[in-house]
């Protein structure tokens, strides 16, 4: 369908089947652009290379373009270390870019007073109804990517919200493009989730309309908090 974006992990399990799909398409690689995580089991810098190496193994690849934090788990209190290693794998040329996945702001400040250097990316969960706007605007201030897992608050019920309903009808899409699209004219990279090969073209299908101030305005009025996922301070 023309995605070259493939985002995995460790703890999903799909690592290798992944690779084998990689290697079986036929795209050269350079073409594709491949992240995966570090689980939250395996926290702690001799964890960390350790489970670098297994994850890369696993895919069937001499390097990831990037390769993430999947949680802080600040109850343990190893994510700076661990942040560290990944510093490393990155100088080693096999991880292209390192990042993060569920960190807060109080933990990306603790990183960049502790190594000085902060992530490219922070994929959180980020939807209308979690904005996220003081993390985001976080991101913004220091130069980090805002990457969206949960783009679409997982569909479902919340796809029929009237909200979402009626503006998209008046663009003549789907809920889920209209949620999409939020998230591509805010400047967030999308990583929505299918199995579905139709839905996963609708998906891709968002580039040629924008929602408009009132729109934008509209889903405003969404945000409740909601979390479909676990809380970053509490996981």
């Amino acid at each position: 369908l023309g995605y070259r974006h493939i985002d995995t992990a460790s703890v999903y399990g799909n690592e290798k089947g992944t690779g084998a799909a990689i290697n079986a398409s036929g795209i050269a690689r350079e073409e594709l652009f491949v992240t995966t995580k570090l689980a939250r089991t395996e926290m702690g810098r001799d964890n960390t290379f350790r489970e670098f190496d297994a994850s890369l193994e696993r895919l069937g690849l001499d390097y990831v373009d990037l390769y993430l934090i999947h949680w802080p788990v600040p109850s343990q209190d190893l994510y700076v270390e661990t942040w560290q290693a990944l510093l490393e794998i990155r100088a080693s040329g096999r991880a292209r870019s390192v990042g993060v996945s569920n960190f807060q702001i109080p933990h990306l400040e603790r990183l960049l007073a502790e190594t000085g250097e902060l992530p490219v990316i922070n994929q959180i969960e980020l939807h209308p109804f979690l904005p996220q706007a003081e993390l985001r605007a976080f991101h913004k201030e220091h130069g980090i990517v805002t990457q969206a897992w949960s783009p679409l608050a997982k569909g479902g019920e919340h796809l029929n919200d009237r909200v979402l309903v009626e503006i998209a009808e008046k663009h003549g899409r789907t809920p889920a493009q209209v949620l999409l699209r939020w998230h591509i004219q805010l400047g967030n990279v999308v990583i929505p989730k299918s199995v579905s090969p139709s839905r996963m073209a609708l998906n891709l299908a968002i580039f040629d309309f924008e929602l408009t101030t009132e729109d934008f305005s509209l889903l405003a009025t969404l945000n409740s908090g909601l979390r479909t996922g676990p809380n970053p301070d509490d996981h």
